[in-house]
């Protein structure tokens, strides 16, 4: 996670919200592999399971799962929002088919549980009751190979910590590119850019 230099407290960097598209047009204007409704479908069928692993799942999650044509670098994300929370995929996901799609579902779901918007000890074990449970194959990230796609977008600009060496991918030249010095990563170490051009 990067964190703004001036607000170490801050929850760091999150992604801007995606375009949105029709439910039976995937991002090159033709059929999908599944439907919205569909994706829908899973989601309702993904908090049963949650919730049959014993899972505390929260009560508050919009049945409809956007899908977002523009994410390259994430498989999907949960957004807490007006006492809920909304789940969004990547349209390309869909590619990958049910089983993929459940995956990533069943990530995000997990994210609704108190004490786990990050990948902590709670989250993991949770993603592990689920995995042992239902045979998913949950981890803190996932990758378009992982899914049986081929990456998305080559990586314009990555930001490695000069203090533990973790990296930072970013498609676009944001804040963070731009300014690095502004940042720090959880470690408390300084941010340096290590490709890509400013």
């Amino acid at each position: 996670m990067i964190i703004p230099a001036r607000q170490e407290k801050s929850k760091g960097l999150f992604p801007g919200h995606g375009a949105w598209y029709n439910e039976n047009q995937n991002s090159d204007g033709g059929g999908t592999d599944m439907e919205g409704h569909q994706v829908d479908t899973l989601l309702v069928r993904v908090i049963a399971q949650a919730r049959a692993a014993g899972i505390p799942v929260s009560e508050s999650i919009d049945p409809h799962v956007r899908l977002n044509t523009r994410a390259v670098a994430r498989l999907g994300c949960c957004r807490p929002v007006s006492g809920g929370y909304i789940i969004e995929i990547s349209a390309r996901l869909l590619a990958a088919g049910e089983e993929a799609v459940a995956e990533v579902l069943a990530h995000e779901v997990l994210h609704t549980c108190r004490g786990c918007r990050n990948h902590g000890e709670r989250w993991k074990s949770y993603a592990a009751r689920m995995n042992a449970r239902w045979g998913y194959h949950i981890s803190r990230t996932g990758t378009w190979e992982a899914m049986g796609l081929p990456e998305q977008k080559p990586a314009r600009y990555v930001l490695v910590c000069t203090r533990c060496g973790a990296e930072f991918v970013r498609a676009r030249a944001s804040s963070v590119v731009l300014h690095p010095e502004r940042y720090r990563c959880r470690c408390g170490g300084q941010l340096a850019l290590k490709q890509g051009d400013k």
